[in-house]
């Protein structure tokens, strides 16, 4: 069931968890359409590669894209990420899961975990709507968040609404989820009375209602709808089709080698039987990407204005292009 103004007022605080993407930003530009009170909306962004230096996978300026985006609503941001993110993940030999780490309201770093049992991974991810075998969305951004929910007093004894923007449209496997239900931090029956839900508000959205939204706002797209990527998640991301991947090893050569030298180190590749070089050299690089939007993507700060000036936002070459996201 869709909320109400009414109902979104019972919660204490209202999670929005932020990729940078399209579908995020619908839903946070949502709640502030009902006339949601800013001061219990918060902005989450889960950092995948994480904060200790890795660069394997995601758009250099995601991170300060989102940040950009909070400052331009006048709203709190605040990143968690598994320590050495994606990359120490993938190269698990033997080990423990890493800590999570999350930053929280009075500028500490909070951490979890790190103690569990020893594992292996050395691979990417599984191309595959199962997320035991696709961890990148499990292990990176799901529990995170959850973690950083259940490792914070301030969420108990309280009512706390995490808001994520998948759609139905995306995929069979997406249009089967609840629009609300409880968040896997929920504890609303335990000692510390935590009662988190997730609630998922644009599930119904076509695409068009998404761009619609953002145009009405006047909000700048994250510069890789620009290029040409019609999905904003990891600019190597495993569900890369192949004119994304030739168009990442165009922009991104050192990035690309990277990726490939993993692949050949574990002796799997990412998409089944194909490599990802032999994934670009199948596909062609976009043709929409200029030096300008080349450079935005690819800078660690995001200098743009986030709201353009009336009568000049312009439908990104990537809308309505290739998704290529879990299925």
């Amino acid at each position: 069931m869709l909320l109400t103004a009414a109902q979104l007022a019972a919660y204490d605080t209202i999670i929005v968890a932020f990729s940078g993407g399209k579908d995020s930003l619908a839903c946070l530009l949502h709640l502030l359409d009902l006339g949601v009170d800013k001061s219990k909306i918060e902005l989450w962004h889960h950092d995948v590669d994480g904060q200790e230096g890795s660069t394997l996978m995601d758009w250099r300026c995601t991170r300060d894209y989102c940040r950009a985006v909070a400052k331009a609503f006048d709203l709190p941001m605040y990143l968690s990420w598994k320590m050495g993110g994606f990359e120490r993940e993938m190269g698990r030999d033997g080990t423990a899961t890493a800590p999570v780490r999350f930053e929280q309201p009075d500028g500490t770093i909070g951490e979890s975990g790190g103690a569990g049992p020893a594992g292996t991974r050395q691979k990417f991810p599984q191309v595959s709507p199962d997320l035991s075998v696709r961890w990148c969305s499990a292990y990176l951004k799901i529990d995170v968040c959850a973690a950083a929910i259940r490792n914070q007093a301030r969420f108990d004894g309280k009512r706390t609404l995490v808001v994520t923007g998948e759609r139905a449209e995306e995929s069979a496997s997406r249009a089967k989820y609840k629009i609300l239900e409880p968040h896997r931090a929920d504890r609303r029956d335990g000692r510390k009375g935590r009662h988190v839900d997730q609630y998922r508000p644009v599930h119904a959205w076509t695409e068009q209602q998404v761009w619609d939204i953002i145009a009405r706002y006047g909000v700048n797209p994250h510069p890789a709808y620009r290029l040409g990527w019609g999905r904003v998640s990891c600019a190597a991301c495993i569900f890369g089709s192949a004119n994304q991947w030739a168009s990442l090893r165009e922009i991104a050569p050192a990035q690309f080698a990277q990726v490939a030298a993993y692949e050949e180190k574990s002796g799997k590749t990412i998409q089944r039987k194909l490599t990802v070089i032999q994934q670009a050299d199948k596909g062609a690089a976009y043709a929409t990407m200029s030096a300008t939007d080349r450079a935005a993507a690819l800078s660690e700060t995001f200098a743009e204005a986030v709201i353009l000036p009336a009568g000049t936002w312009k439908m990104p070459a990537g809308a309505f292009g290739e998704s290529c996201g879990p299925v």
